[in-house]
Parts: C-alpha cells; sequence; structure tokens
C-alpha cells in the first residue's frame, strides 16, 4: 500500500520546492516591476492568476524575526495592480554566490560527517544535488573535519562502553581557561547539533557536560568508572544550557539587525522600544557575557548590569587605544598592525 503514495510525496515535495523558488525570486521581479498588472506577472512567471495571488496572500505573512509592523514584506494593490512597498531584505533573485555555495556544501558536509545524525543518506543526495547545480562555483574539492573529530568521539564512546574513568585537558570557554579533569562517563550524546559527554566529574563532584571539540587531550585510566548513586542523566530536551535563577541576567537594548539573539537564545524579558528591543537573558558567568556583547558589533547597548557595561567600555577603550599607537620609524605598517 506505501509505494503508490511515493510518486504523490515526491510530487508534493517537488511543488513545495517550486513555489519556494518562485517566492524567493517573486519579490525582486516585482520590485523591479512597481504596478504591474498581476495578468502579466503570472504570464512572465508560468502560473495562473490565481496561483499567483495565492503566493502574494504568502508573502503577506513572511519577513524578518519579530514578524510584526514593519518586520513582514508588504505591498499595496491597485486594482488589478500591485506594487511592493517593504521587501523585509529579499531584494534579489535566488542565485548563490561563490562564497554562499561553499558555506551551503561546507556546512552539509559537516552535517554528513557528525556522528549520530539520523538519514544520512538524505543529507548526502541534497549535498551531491547542491555540488551538482554549484558547477564552477565550488571549484576546489571541499574537506571538512569536526572539532572534537570523530576519532575523539569514539574514544569517548569507547570508554562510556567499556566503563573506564578518563583523564581529560578540557578548556572551559565561560572561563577562558584550561583545566584538567578525572571523570566517570556516563554516556555520548548530541545536542544541538554538537557531541558532548556527559559524565561525572570528580573535581566538581557533579554531573557535568563536556563538548568534545574542547577536550583537548583524553587518557583512558585502567581504573573502572564509579559513578555515584546520585548522579543522574540531565533532561537536555531544551538544549545544554539551563537558565536559573541563580545565573547573572544581562539587559540588552539591540537594534533589527541583532533580533535573532531572542531566538537563539532563552530569554526571560523581550520589550520593544520605539526601533530597538530590550532583552533580559541569563548567562554562565560575566566573562562570557562580555565576550558575547563584544561581538555583537555597535547596533547593541548593556542595559545591566552596570559591571558589565563596565568592562565592555574598559575593552574597547583598550583596543582603541591599541590602534591609536603611532608606528616606529622605519617599521612595516602592516606588521605593526599584525603586532596590534
Amino acid at each position: 500500500m506505501s509505494s503508490p503514495t511515493r510518486p504523490a510525496a515526491r510530487a508534493g515535495s517537488r511543488a513545495s520546492a517550486d513555489r519556494l523558488a518562485r517566492l524567493l525570486n517573486l519579490v525582486p521581479y516585482l520590485l523591479a516591476r512597481p504596478g504591474i498588472e498581476i495578468a502579466e506577472a503570472a504570464g512572465d512567471l508560468g502560473v495562473t492568476e490565481r496561483q499567483l495571488r495565492e503566493d502574494l496572500e504568502l508573502l503577506w505573512v513572511c519577513g524578518l524575526p519579530g514578524y510584526g509592523p514593519g518586520d513582514l514584506i508588504d505591498m499595496a494593490f491597485d486594482g488589478d495592480r500591485v506594487t511592493i512597498t517593504y521587501d523585509a531584505g529579499i531584494d534579489r533573485p535566488l542565485r548563490l554566490t561563490p562564497d554562499e555555495a561553499l558555506a551551503l556544501v561546507v556546512a552539509l558536509r559537516m552535517l554528513a560527517e557528525t556522528p549520530g545524525v539520523a538519514n544520512r543518506e538524505a543529507v548526502e543526495r541534497a549535498l551531491a544535488k547542491i555540488e551538482d547545480a554549484a558547477g564552477d562555483l565550488v571549484a576546489a574539492p571541499v574537506e571538512v573535519r569536526l572539532p572534537g573529530d570523530t576519532g575523539r568521539v569514539e574514544q569517548l564512546r569507547a570508554a562510556v562502553e567499556g566503563g573506564r574513568a578518563l583523564r581529560i585537558t578540557y578548556y572551559t570557554a565561560t572561563r577562558d581557561e584550561t583545566t584538567e579533569r578525572i571523570i566517570d562517563p556516563l554516556r555520548v550524546l548530541m545536542v544541538g547539533g554538537r557531541t558532548y559527554v556527559e559524565a561525572w566529574c570528580r573535581r566538581a563532584e557533579a554531573v557535568r557536560l563536556f563538548r568534545a571539540d574542547r577536550i583537548d587531550a583524553v587518557t583512558e585510566l585502567a581504573e573502572p568508572a564509579v559513578v555515584p548513586p546520585q548522579a543522574r542523566p540531565q533532561d537536555l530536551r531544551d538544549g545544554a544550557f539551563r537558565p536559573s535563577p541563580d545565573l547573572p541576567l544581562i539587559t540588552l537594548r539591540i537594534g533589527r539587525g541583532e533580533r535573532w539573539i531572542t531566538e537563539y537564545y532563552p530569554c526571560e524579558r523581550v520589550e520593544s522600544d520605539g526601533e530597538r528591543w530590550v532583552v533580559s537573558l541569563r548567562v554562565s558567568d560575566l566573562g562570557w557575557a562580555r565576550r558575547f556583547v563584544l561581538g555583537l558589533g555597535p547596533d547593541v547597548e548593556v542595559v545591566a548590569p552596570a559591571e558589565l557595561a563596565g568592562q565592555i567600555h574598559e575593552s574597547a577603550v583598550a583596543a582603541l587605544e591599541a590602534y591609536a599607537r603611532p608606528v616606529p620609524a622605519g617599521a612595516d605598517p602592516a606588521a605593526a598592525g599584525d603586532r596590534q
């Protein structure tokens, strides 16, 4: 009974893909032809007037994160004529640049190499189609190796299956420090596209998650893993980071270009402040928050806490002072810039 449904499913998938491509090209097409008649546009695009009107209705609910007034694609109708009045940034046809094609190929290759990924064949088929369509855009072969390579992941899995303790050298990004620990592994798992080993950490005397790509060295010990009875695997359905009231709360005022924060990170508060948003979120510590905010760019203002605002100010002043240092006479300016 299942085989007759497969061609229909494939046809539905193709129809969805065709419609997506048409929608992505429809906005730049209409921008170049303000006030065009719907009948003429339908003829140019090779669809019926009814289909084009349905596409336009769908475009009306597409746009930028926030999905409110000023975020969604907008258009004006004058009888049977249509004009795009706000394009939400979709102002060019769907054509991959060399950089975009390469980024997509790298992302798919990384996904294909990730241990534990389901339906790997579908990923490889998509990769083959994109590489074939990209043609000369991706001229050189692309090789991808995951951080915390598969050999490291297999070593961690072997320790779990063999019930052995491990000595690891681990980089903790939130504190920007490297430590040596002895851990008793519980399981190896994927969370948010990254590989982790969950283990009892003898140093912290608690269950901890260790990212495989941040383990600089690992040695399997001769002694067996000893997991205390109170050690329990964590519930990671909502991700590896779990905000709690005891963690620092930071508040930022962000522009339109940084609204992605509200979708990528769990926020406790999101409020509109004119053209900007005020967001509050928990962080592991202020050291991580400082590096996070510095990487966001100029369209972000720290509202609270004052300590974080002070750290950002000090870092910005130090960076400006470094670039303001005069280059000694006879020195290579480029080399001096590299030293800074």
